[in-house]
Order: C-alpha cells, then sequence, then structure tokens
C-alpha cells in the first residue's frame, strides 16, 4: 500500500481505524453479503461500521461484462471520443465503457449529457457530462481499468440498489454497513444503512484505504478510536490489509 496512507485518519476531531480486509477473488458466482460475513464477521466490534468497494458488489451482480459479448453501436462509437478521461481514468471514453451506459441510462439521456457537456466545457466548466448522465454512468469502468487480471477484459457497470445492499449487510452481520467508491482522487457513498453518516464516511475514506490495484481487499471496517490511540504518522504506520481465514460457508 502507498506509505501515505496510514491506519487512523481524523475527520472533524474524530479519529478513525481503517482495516482493510483480503478476500479471495470475488466473482459472479459470490454473494457479498456471504462474503462480507465469511471474512468481516469475526473482527467486527460493536460500533464498526463496514464497508464495500462497488466493484466487488457489482462483480458479484453479473455487471461485469466481457467485452467480447459486447458490440458498441454508432453512437458509442461516435461519442467516446468527445469525453474527456477522467482524473482517475478512462470512465467513458471508450466505446464499450460509452455502450454499456447507453445501456444503463438510455441514449436520450447520453445526448443530453453529450450536449451539456460540451456547451459548459466551452465556458470552462468540466464534469457535467456526467452530472447529467447520472451515477449509473459516471460509476462504469472500461475495460483495462480493473486492477484484478481476471476482470480486464470486462466493463464492469456500476451496482445496483447499493442501498439495499448495504441494508442487507446490516441485517446479516449486526453492524452498520455503506458501499463505496473510491479512488485516489475521491470517494462516493453510493449506499448505506440508516446509521451512517454519508459525509463523514466520505472524508474517512478520502485517501482510498482499499486500495486502486491489485490488492485484493473488497472489504473494510471503520472504527472509531480515542484521539490518544492515534499513532505517530510516520513511514511504518502503513495501512496492512488483515488476513483471516474465512468461516467456511454453511
Amino acid at each position: 500500500m502507498p506509505g501515505e496512507k496510514q491506519p487512523i485518519r481524523e475527520v472533524e476531531g474524530r479519529w478513525f481505524l481503517r482495516i482493510p480486509i483480503r478476500t479471495h477473488v470475488v466473482t459472479e458466482a459470490d454473494d457479498i453479503v456471504d462474503v462480507a460475513r465469511r471474512y468481516a464477521g469475526q473482527l467486527l466490534q460493536p460500533g464498526d461500521l463496514l464497508f464495500v468497494g462497488e466493484k466487488a458488489v457489482a462483480i458479484t451482480q453479473g455487471r461485469a461484462i466481457p467485452i467480447s459479448t459486447m458490440h458498441p453501436g454508432l453512437l458509442a462509437r461516435f461519442l467516446w471520443r468527445f469525453v474527456r478521461p477522467t482524473s482517475y481514468g478512462v470512465g467513458l471514453r471508450d466505446p464499450y465503457s460509452m455502450q454499456a451506459a447507453i445501456d444503463e441510462v438510455g441514449a436520450p439521456r447520453i445526448l443530453l449529457a453529450a450536449l451539456v457537456g460540451g456547451l459548459t466545457r466551452a465556458l470552462g466548466r468540466r464534469g457535467d457530462f456526467y452530472r447529467v448522465a447520472g451515477v449509473q454512468a459516471a460509476t462504469i469502468d472500461a475495460p483495462g481499468t480493473a486492477g484484478i487480471d481476471e476482470f480486464k477484459d470486462r466493463v464492469i457497470k456500476g451496482p445496483q440498489d447499493p442501498t439495499g445492499v448495504a441494508d442487507r449487510l446490516r441485517g446479516m452481520l449486526g453492524c452498520e454497513a455503506a458501499i463505496v467508491d473510491c479512488n485516489d482522487i475521491d470517494s462516493a457513498v453510493l449506499g448505506h444503512s440508516p446509521g451512517v453518516d454519508p459525509r463523514v464516511l466520505r472524508l474517512a475514506l478520502l485517501d482510498n484505504p482499499l486500495g486502486q490495484g491489485d490488492e485484493q481487499t473488497p472489504l473494510g471496517i471503520l472504527r472509531e478510536v480515542f484521539p490518544a490511540a492515534a499513532p505517530d504518522r510516520g513511514p511504518d504506520q502503513d495501512i496492512r490489509p488483515v488476513t483471516v481465514a474465512p468461516e467456511r460457508p454453511v
């Protein structure tokens, strides 16, 4: 993990320990709630919050689409060239991810997003394409950008019903839960159970403690600790993933 990512982060005078949890390579054959129970269940303490990366949730929902099965249409092959890459990746600047966005939100909305984005970009404003296209388009990952080799030839769409997934996690594990989309530039909370403050959670994960590459840590625990427990911020305080022997499936 990058050296600047330390296990404890301060948010407005509160201190939070972030614990990444390493799992097996999650696939569409898995249920993310069962994965969380097996790997995180024995680590959770009262008051903990479980956060799950949106890619893992989407993959278990069958939303990692092999590009060999996709056929970008004329609109996708035309529009992708006009989308600027995001500051953290390709985004929809790819014919396959653009086609996935059209499939998700419809051609009219994508055309409107392209029109608004083009007009406001000329005025010096950026990001309106994704604001108009919506979160389901903005969370699509282009092929070749996944950190895990098994998914590099796939477009990964955003997760469906992230709030519902968070509620299922809370029901199974008895702790608050959230589905998050973090990268090395920003973080976002896509869905959460009722007791989560999404603003605080976003700030607590702003440095992307789960990582952006092949760390294989789709789960994390957020635990509030007392300020006195915060370590000195030295170079030896890297975030280190927890590896646990998963519980056997029932």
